[in-house]
């Protein structure tokens, strides 16, 4: 069984991004998917915008580990992937799910300032006798750890 987390957005291309970039993931590449699509006559281009020189669908953007398996048809990913959904409501509370970033030894600072200039921003540093961390927000507003 394959899987994804299904991220609400404002921007999903945006989030796609950053995300890639916060992961050292892939953005998925679907524009051969939406080309045959097209040319068939089975949606209509209005579902479509250009993200990085090719098509790609309005209201989603997904991003993959480079090394995970994906559909060549389609660039859809088979492993670690996380898609970003185009909502018409603004983020209003704290998230009921979140992701925990693991960078690795002593580099959570050096972590902290690449996110930053990603666009994440610092929340707060929790330093708790089972552990410390920093709560970040990503660039709309979803709450994640760097551990």
């Amino acid at each position: 069984m394959h899987w994804k987390v299904v991220v609400d957005a404002a921007d999903p291309h945006a989030q796609a991004d950053f995300w890639a970039a916060a992961l050292h993931y892939a953005v998925e590449d679907h524009s051969a998917l939406i080309e045959k699509l097209l040319a068939a006559g089975a949606v209509p281009e209005a579902l479509t915008v250009e993200s990085h020189g090719r098509r790609a669908w309005r209201d989603l953007a997904a991003v993959r580990h480079p090394d995970d398996p994906y559909e060549e048809e389609s660039g859809t990913g088979r492993g670690r992937r996380l898609l970003f959904q185009r909502v018409p409501e603004e983020k209003t509370v704290r998230n009921r799910l979140h992701l925990d970033l693991h960078p690795g030894g002593d580099r959570r600072d050096e972590e902290s300032a690449r996110l930053e200039a990603l666009g994440s921003r610092v929340l707060r540093r929790v330093e708790e006798p089972s552990g410390s961390w920093i709560v970040m927000a990503d660039p709309e507003g979803n709450e994640f750890c760097l551990h």
